[in-house]
């Protein structure tokens, strides 16, 4: 795969808003990026905010990465999600963005929160590592990870989010999957998103 994919729902031209959702990964694959579990997990998110904004003019943008790593200083899903960026702002100009992502997704989340056009950023269990760069963001962050989170660290996403003026969410009882309590995620994710949308379209 030489560009990444978009599963596209909604409108595919003149959106007032683009929700870009953003699968994880590893710390370093080249291998090519698949519909496996990591993207899989971020579909009944995709459809959650689907269902919460329709009657609005709102795509939502679920995004597979040319390969599964994030390979160091290259930072492959962070040249992607820029690409899907770009592509939202081609197709839907003027559109506001508001980024989905769970573990590395999260941490794309979280790099990407200061680009033009982006107004929210939702980070589920993100891998945060130390010395993590604090975005120069305008928009609303929300960061919100389980406690008996045994992949990423909760204690490293609490600390972040003080350090860059973040709302946290902790979340006691899950996991990393973000499987045991989905109808609390899901009302988390979809009440974010809507809520990120009708604030910045109330300041225009």
């Amino acid at each position: 795969m030489t560009t990444p994919e978009l599963d596209i729902s909604g409108p595919r031209e003149h959106a007032d808003a683009v929700v870009l959702v953003l699968h994880g990964g590893r710390a370093t694959s080249v291998a090519p990026a698949r519909r496996g579990l990591a993207w899989l997990r971020m579909v009944p998110f995709a459809r959650a905010i689907a269902w919460s904004t329709r009657g609005r003019k709102v795509a939502v943008w679920t995004l597979r990465y040319r390969v599964r790593g994030w390979n160091g200083a290259a930072e492959d899903p962070v040249a992607d999600t820029r690409w899907a960026l770009e592509e939202a702002r081609r197709r839907h100009p003027g559109a506001r963005i508001v980024l989905v992502g769970h573990s590395m997704g999260g941490r794309v989340a979280l790099r990407l929160a200061g680009e033009p056009d982006v107004v929210g950023v939702c980070a589920l269990a993100p891998w945060i590592e130390a010395g993590e760069p604090a975005p120069k963001h305008s928009a609303s962050v929300l960061i919100a990870h389980g406690e008996d989170d045994q992949v990423t660290n909760p204690a490293s996403a609490a600390a972040y989010a003080a350090r860059i003026g973040a709302s946290f969410v902790p979340v006691p009882g899950e996991s990393h999957a973000l499987l045991r309590r989905p109808v609390f995620w899901n009302r988390l994710v979809t009440g974010f998103v809507t809520s990120a949308l009708d604030v910045e379209s109330h300041a225009h």
